[in-house]
């Protein structure tokens, strides 16, 4: 509707149709950030059609030797870790925390795998109170062989941790050949993991 005061034949703002240079940034500033929305949307969803696990982020460190690290044992236990301890043989490190409730879930799975004595299993308690940690290992239980305590969190940096828990697989030279980001699952373990501590072992 056209104003009373308004040119006979003139139209309103509101009225008058996008022109093209107008229409530009509409399209930049709506359109444009709709369809990469959309896209990236269709990536994700692609990705896990294929089954890609979002869990198994590549690595930096993978093929390459574990850090230098040296840290002492957790409270109540006699064993801390280093990078020394890493060699001569396939194992496993896993990284975890008391307040961490996924470590929780996996626990259990890993103190079966420590029962079967497939693979040694060590552990990095990461950024930590000693007081938390040592209750968590006496009422959980301990399936690690040995167990270094990260009070300040620098050697999960060094080892390039996103959170816990994580796990590697390390060769019998020292070299991280896998990791696992996100709690270990019966899947993961017989699937992934396992396999793989027998190719290494060839």
């Amino acid at each position: 509707m056209t104003p009373a005061n308004a040119p006979q034949g003139a139209t309103t703002d509101a009225a008058r149709p996008l022109r093209p240079a107008r229409w530009r940034r509409f399209r930049l500033v709506f359109v444009l950030p709709a369809i990469a929305f959309v896209g990236l949307a269709l990536a994700f969803g692609v990705s896990l059609d294929r089954g890609r696990d979002p869990s198994m982020v590549p690595s930096a460190l993978i093929g390459k030797p574990v850090p230098a690290f040296s840290l002492p044992p957790v409270k109540g236990t006699a064993l801390g870790l280093s990078t020394a301890d890493l060699k001569g043989a396939v194992s496993l490190v896993n990284v975890f925390a008391s307040w961490c409730v996924a470590c929780r879930e996996e626990h259990p799975l890993l103190m079966r795998l420590k029962a079967r004595g497939v693979v040694p299993i060590y552990g990095i308690d990461y950024k930590d109170k000693p007081d938390d940690a040592a209750r968590w290992l006496a009422t959980m239980g301990n399936p690690y062989d040995r167990v270094g305590a990260d009070l300040d969190g620098w050697a999960g940096i060094d080892w390039g941790v996103y959170g816990v828990p994580e796990t590697y697989v390390i060769d019998r030279d020292g070299r991280i050949a896998f990791k696992q980001i996100g709690p270990i699952t019966p899947t993961i373990l017989d699937g992934t993991i396992l396999p793989l501590v027998e190719k290494l072992r060839r």
